[in-house]
């Protein structure tokens, strides 16, 4: 699912260049799920960058679902991302005017999905995240574990094969983390590849599979027994 060899990225800042990414090569089959873990700057957001076609290389190649992604121009890069990935974010990235039903169904328009199509997916993937009853609450009526299960019914509603959790459970409360994980693993389970994104251990230790980070480098990829 995911091919990145001999990566870097490298920086300028004023006279001195940083090397967020120092020559990293990682596989991620499909189906895996994947924690990449490290504490503030140790590349595994700009790893996650790369991974979402968010941002590109210096040098190195990254291939996603076999396709190799670094060269593509803004709009291909764009397909990839509606077509392949669904993203998690800590801050939710919901439009506070918009209802649950209707943010779930936005990215759809973008990709030109009928309406009554566009309805029915976000009503399935709503269904999904447990918030059949909310579809029409704004994200101010919901909690914060409510929110973060409407971004990931809009991830979702797209039925992409990978999906991309960055910080899902960094603004929840210990019990509405656990709720979200538990979502991630049954999303597993059905099938999806997971890559999340974290700095906490706990957090990364519910995945099959942890790669930890430091300073741009990978320094541990093991599986979880």
């Amino acid at each position: 699912m995911i091919h990145i060899n001999d990566m870097y990225k490298i920086y300028r800042m004023g006279a001195i260049d940083i090397n967020a990414l120092n020559g990293v090569s990682i596989k991620i089959e499909q189906h895996e799920f994947v924690a990449i873990v490290g504490p503030s700057g140790s590349g595994k957001s700009t790893l996650m960058n790369m991974i979402g076609c968010l941002d590109t290389p210096t040098s190195g190649a990254c291939f996603i679902d076999g396709v190799k992604v670094n060269g593509l121009n803004d709009s291909q890069l764009a397909d990839i991302r509606n077509q392949k990935i669904g993203f998690i974010f800590q801050g939710f990235n919901l439009l506070h005017k918009l209802s649950a039903i209707e943010n779930v169904e936005l990215p759809l328009i973008y990709q030109g999905v009928s309406a009554k199509e566009r309805y029915e997916r976000s009503i399935t993937a709503l269904k999904e995240v447990g918030l059949e009853d909310r579809i029409h609450h704004k994200p101010s009526e919901l909690s914060g574990g409510q929110q973060q299960r409407v971004a990931i019914a809009r991830a979702l509603a797209s039925a992409p094969p990978l999906i991309l959790a960055d910080e899902p459970t960094g603004n929840l409360d210990t019990k509405s983390g656990k709720e979200i994980i538990g979502i991630l693993h049954e999303l597993h389970r059905k099938g999806n590849t997971i890559v999340l994104i974290t700095h906490d251990n706990e957090v990364a230790m519910q995945a099959k599979r942890i790669v930890r980070m430091q300073d741009g480098m990978i320094t541990e990829d093991r599986k979880v027994v």
